[in-house]
C-alpha cells in the first residue's frame, strides 16, 4: 500500500508542531520537508519526525496529499511558482500565515485555486524554531481555513476533517474576512501595545519613573509588544490596507473617548467602562485566540529570607516548571505580592492547588 505523503516548506515552530502532530496521529504517513536551515532538517530526521530532508523544492514533493507552506508570510508566496509544476490535481496546497489576501491573490494568478486552501492555526509561543515545536501546540486551538473560490467541497471537507483529527478546531472563513478579523483582534492590539510602550518611553521623566512604576495592568496590556519585530513588520506590510482602515476606525473611537472625558459626562463615561467590562467578561477563558494566553497566579508571602525559594522548591519538587517569577511592587490592579507565570494552564492549576495545600493565599489570573 502506498503511504500518504505530506510535504513541508519551512519547519519552524508552527510547521514543526503540525509535522509532530501528524507523526503522533498518523505514524505511517511519509513526511518530507525543505528548510533553509540544515540543522533543523537534521534534527527533524534524528527525532523521526520527517523521513526525507530536501535541499530544495524538487521532485520529492510530487505525489503529496498535502503541502504546508510554513515559511515567513513574505516567503510563502515566492514558493508558489516553484510548486506549480510539482503538484497534481488531488493535492491540497496550504499555508499557515496570519495574513491571507496576498497568498490567495498569488495562487489565483498562478492558476492554483483548485488546489489552494489557506490555513491559519491560531497558536504560537514566545519561543521560535523547530526545537521548540510541540505536537500539542495546535491542540484545541482555532484553525482557520480560507478556501479559494475554485477549490472543491471535497477538498475543503477533507482538510477540515484532517485538522480535526489533529485535535485542532477548524473554522472556514473567506480570506478577506479572515484578514479583517485578525487585523482587528490581533494586528491592531500589537500596534497599540507597541505605540503605547514607545509613548511611555518618549514621555518618561529623566529619572525613568514611568518605567520604574510600570507594572500590573500596564505590563499586561503591553506584553505582546515583546513579539518579533520582523514578524510584525511583515504582517503590517502584507495586511497594510486592512490595518490602516482599522487603525482609522480605532482612532475615531479614541477621539470619542476623549470627547467623553472633555465633556465630563458621568453617565456616558460609566456606560463606556460598563459596556467594555461586560463584553470582556463574556469572553470564554477556554477558547484559543490569536494572542497567546498567559498562565499566571499571584500569591501572598511574608517578606522574609527564603520566602521565594521555598515556593520555588515546592513547585520544582512536584515537577512544575516556572516560566517567570517576581515580586510585584505596584499592586494597584493586582492582589498578591508574588507573581508566578507558567508555560501552560495545567501547570498553573496544579500550582494553585499545591500552594493552597501549603496554606498560601493564591489569586488566579
Amino acid at each position: 500500500m502506498v503511504s500518504t505523503k505530506i510535504g513541508f516548506i519551512g519547519l519552524g515552530l508552527i510547521g514543526g508542531s503540525i509535522a509532530k502532530a501528524i507523526r503522533r496521529y498518523y505514524p505511517d504517513y511519509e513526511i518530507l520537508a525543505f528548510d533553509k536551515n540544515r540543522e533543523t532538517l537534521a534534527l527533524a530526521v534524528q527525532e523521526g519526525i520527517i523521513h526525507t530532508s530536501c535541499s530544495s523544492i524538487d521532485e520529492n514533493f510530487r505525489g503529496c496529499a498535502y503541502i504546508f507552506l510554513c515559511a515567513p508570510v513574505s516567503c510563502n508566496t515566492a514558493y508558489l511558482p516553484q510548486l506549480k509544476g510539482l503538484i497534481d490535481k488531488d493535492c491540497i496546497l496550504t499555508d499557515v500565515g496570519s495574513v491571507k489576501t496576498s497568498i490567495h491573490e498569488e495562487a489565483a494568478a498562478l492558476g492554483l485555486e483548485e488546489n489552494f486552501i489557506g490555513g491559519h492555526p491560531m497558536a504560537g509561543s514566545e519561543k521560535s524554531g523547530f526545537a521548540n515545536s510541540k505536537a500539542h501546540l495546535i491542540e484545541n486551538a482555532y484553525y482557520i481555513l480560507t478556501p479559494s473560490s475554485r477549490v472543491s467541497e471535497k477538498k475543503i471537507s477533507a482538510y477540515r476533517d484532517f485538522v480535526t483529527s489533529l485535535k485542532a478546531l477548524p473554522i472556514v472563513l473567506d480570506y478577506r474576512e479572515h484578514d479583517n478579523i485578525t487585523g482587528t483582534i490581533s494586528h491592531l492590539p500589537h500596534i497599540i501595545a507597541s505605540t503605547l510602550v514607545n509613548f511611555v518611553h518618549d514621555t518618561d521623566s529623566r529619572d525613568g519613573l514611568m518605567k520604574a512604576l510600570a507594572a500590573g495592568g500596564f505590563k499586561d496590556i503591553t506584553r505582546i509588544a515583546s513579539s518579533s519585530p520582523v514578524m510584525w513588520q511583515q504582517i503590517c506590510l502584507k495586511n497594510g490596507k486592512n490595518i490602516s482602515r482599522i487603525l482609522g476606525e480605532y482612532i475615531n473611537a479614541l477621539s470619542r473617548a476623549r470627547e467623553l472625558v472633555d465633556s465630563g459626562s458621568e453617565e456616558a463615561l460609566y456606560t463606556m467602562f460598563e459596556s467594555s467590562k461586560d463584553y470582556r467578561d463574556s469572553m470564554p477563558n477556554s477558547s484559543a485566540g490569536p494572542i497567546k494566553k498567559q498562565f499566571a497566579l499571584y500569591c501572598d508571602i511574608i517578606d522574609e529570607a527564603g520566602g521565594i525559594a521555598t515556593i520555588a522548591t515546592i513547585l520544582a519538587s512536584n515537577n512544575i516548571n516556572i516560566k517567570n517569577i517576581g515580586i510585584i511592587h505596584n499592586r494597584e490592579f493586582e492582589e498578591g505580592v508574588l507573581r508566578i507565570e507558567f508555560y501552560d494552564g495545567e501547570s498553573s492549576s496544579k500550582a494553585t492547588e499545591l500552594l493552597q495545600k501549603y496554606h498560601y493565599i493564591v489569586y488566579e489570573v
